[in-house]
């Protein structure tokens, strides 16, 4: 079978590779010769590192906001050169290419109606640690310029990790700032709630400015998402937050 595709508006790259040393310029570049007029975005490089389920648990809330018909070269792929399955799925507005580790299932789970193909084609070169470049973002070209890519079905229940417990009431992310995101949807929480991390309890705040400096609330993130702050200061730092921390009610 053979997944083919009408252009796409726009690829947008989520990594966990950062903006420092070659390799995001190099996945860009891949993308740029192959597919020099299709716009493209980063949506994020420093995506949760090694942990494909927290990254898709982000992944699958910051897409609400691109263009229909994105191309989303995903890849958080700590198994790189191993048994995994490289993965292109279309869903009813969206496209992804990336590697079949757990990173698509709160993104299929999610959106839902997808169709899932492992991707049945490699290049005449392909690196042992480096598919983002060799393999994945060749096919995000193709894929984006209207070509067909052979691809072999695969059921969402087949997917790795679909059947595990994908736990979102955990830290998931920590910015720059040092704001502490979690997996919890916000909607339908009530104010008066008071959620724990790392031992303290925080109250809710609606914004930054309605609470003194130096203090920890939690409030509705722009993505919908219950995460953790500081007024002018870092929460992480402050209760020693780390990405994978259970949250508790």
């Amino acid at each position: 079978m053979q997944l083919s595709e009408i252009p796409t508006p726009l690829i947008a790259s989520y990594t966990d590779f950062g903006t420092t040393g070659p390799y995001l310029g190099q996945m860009h570049a891949v993308i740029a010769t192959q597919a020099p007029r299709v716009p493209r975005i980063t949506l994020m490089a420093d995506a949760p590192m090694f942990d494909p389920v927290s990254a898709g648990i982000l992944l699958s809330y910051l897409c609400d906001n691109l263009p229909d018909q994105t191309l989303i070269l995903a890849v958080v792929d700590p198994g790189v050169g191993g048994e995994r399955r490289p993965l292109m799925i279309r869903g009813a507005k969206l496209q992804f290419v990336g590697p079949d580790n757990g990173l698509f299932v709160p993104v299929v789970r999610r959106y839902e109606d997808c169709l899932i193909e492992a991707i049945d084609w490699r290049p005449s070169r392909l690196s042992d640690s480096f598919h983002g470049r060799d393999l994945f973002a060749p096919v995000a070209a193709a894929l984006a310029t209207g070509k067909a890519v052979a691809g072999i079905p695969v059921e969402p229940r087949e997917l790795a990790g679909y059947d595990s417990n994908h736990d979102s009431n955990r830290v998931i992310y920590i910015d720059a700032y040092g704001n502490a995101m979690t997996g919890i949807e916000a909607d339908g929480l009530s104010d008066e709630r008071t959620i724990s991390v790392n031992g303290k309890a925080l109250r809710y705040a609606r914004t930054f400015s309605e609470v003194p400096a130096g203090q920890p609330f939690w409030y509705r993130n722009s993505n919908g998402l219950v995460e953790f702050a500081v007024n002018r200061g870092s929460v992480s730092r402050l209760l020693n937050l780390r990405p994978g921390m259970p949250v508790q009610f």
